[in-house]
């Protein structure tokens, strides 16, 4: 943290002079791609509807569960604090209602608000950058057309400097740069539509790339996987050992529409977000062009790489009702745990029995040691939509202590993964607090 600070008062210095160039409003508009569910001859309320969907705006901007839709209030705990997500509905006092069309695009391409103060880049104006004027005034028309709901802002629990504002001035000097989404003429129409969907849309950086001391994109391993809310976000480079390189392109359409695919990966947490409220709504049109623009990010091995066995001794030695092959001396209170409360979902094998979504076999989840994405799982449950199927797992925190929930997260990573997991009753208590 110290050295964090220091660097932060070393941006403060560097960019001074910068301050007032970037501190601006840029009306260019940008050439956006064509996107198969927002045609550009499309009613702009139609297409603003899609595009806020593709760009995941209501899983930031509603409180799951119990906020109304868009009023803010979501936590984001980060490492100098905890910052919460604004009131977007046309509420004229506490949401954008009283804003112009220029100053709601300042604020997303620029992470400027209407009052000249500067946003936090937990919001990611970094990647919005790169849409299109005319995208983000469609994304503002569908937005005027909710229900207002008149919700003040959870104030930010910052300390200082951070919680000062004119700061990010200088942030952006360093780390941020405005400019628009340009087609690559190198590259086919449904490419440039994929690279748009995830850069300028779906932000999938601000997630899956590391970030650097500043709190910055770190783009010399950019989608090679990082830890976000105590959520592991995985390496999605074409890379094929550590990536999805391997993947087929039916398995990537079904990981993107579903939050499933057979031998790979089962959604969870913010990625599970993004899945319900987002990417399955895509046309295939779209989701196609993602996984076309995916086959070409350069492979990037990334930091604490997961090498997936999809066929451990244990796992395969079971059944669906029986395990088998297990090391009857390691310890045994985790298998005790499955057992109980787990095996009847997961069961021994792997496969999974209600849903698909339960299957454990060959996923990066119980194939990470470090049982990130297991741990939390455990904790939190999980619970999605996809479809008109219920996505259900319920939360075990409450039930189990610190040690237990510990044992339960190696056994799984063992008996599923082959590897000894290192989940210890400290990772999980500080988990908890996330």
């Amino acid at each position: 943290m110290k050295r964090f600070l220091i660097i932060v008062l070393l941006l403060i210095v560097i960019g001074a002079g910068a301050y007032f160039v970037l501190n601006r409003t840029d009306k260019a508009d940008g050439t956006a791609p064509a996107i198969a569910g927002a045609p550009a001859n499309a009613d702009p309320v139609a297409r603003g509807e899609y595009l806020a969907r593709a760009a995941d705006c209501i899983a930031c901007h509603t409180v799951p569960e119990t906020g109304k839709p868009f009023a803010g209030g979501v936590a984001f705990k980060l490492p100098f604090g905890t910052i919460y997500s604004s009131n977007i509905t046309a509420d004229e006092e506490t949401g954008i209602g009283r804003w112009s069309d220029d100053e709601f695009v300042r604020a997303v391409r620029e992470g400027v608000r209407k009052d000249g103060k500067h946003l936090y880049p937990a919001f990611p104006y970094t990647s919005y950058t790169q849409l299109s004027r005319a995208d983000v005034l469609a994304i503002k028309a569908y937005l005027f057309t909710l229900p207002k709901v008149r919700q003040p802002e959870t104030p930010n629990d910052l300390g200082f400097p951070f919680n000062q504002r004119w700061a990010m001035g200088f942030w952006n000097a360093a780390f941020f740069r405005s400019q628009r989404f340009e087609p690559d003429a190198s590259r086919s129409p449904e490419w440039n539509s994929g690279a748009y969907l995830a850069g300028a849309l779906g932000h999938c950086a601000e997630c899956h790339t590391p970030r650097n001391l500043g709190y910055g994109l770190n783009h010399r391993d950019e989608l090679a996987g990082q830890e976000l809310q105590g959520w592991r976000a995985y390496n999605i480079t074409s890379d094929p050992e550590h990536g999805v390189g391997k993947w087929s392109d039916e398995a990537l359409v079904q990981y993107l529409s579903t939050g499933y695919a057979a031998g790979h990966a089962s959604a969870n947490g913010p990625m599970g977000e993004a899945v319900a409220h987002s990417l399955q709504f895509l046309k295939p049109e779209d989701t196609a062009a993602l996984v076309a623009w995916l086959r070409t990010v350069p492979p990037r091995e990334g930091k604490d790489p997961i090498v997936v066995d999809p066929a451990p001794k244990a796992m395969v030695a079971s059944s669906a009702v029986a395990p088998g092959g297990d090391d009857p001396t390691a310890e045994v209170d985790g298998q005790r745990l499955f057992e109980g409360a787990c095996a009847s979902c997961h069961q021994w094998n792997g496969a999974g029995q209600q849903t698909p979504n339960a299957g454990l076999a060959g996923t990066r989840g119980v194939n990470d040691p470090r049982g990130a994405n297991v741990t939390q799982a455990i904790l939190q449950g999980v619970k999605m939509r996809i479809g008109q199927t219920d996505i259900y797992m319920p939360a075990f925190g409450h039930a189990y202590s610190d040690p237990e929930v510990a044992a339960l997260a190696n056994y799984v990573i063992r008996h599923f993964g082959g590897k000894e997991g290192t989940v210890t009753a400290k990772d999980v208590a500080d988990r908890r607090q996330l």
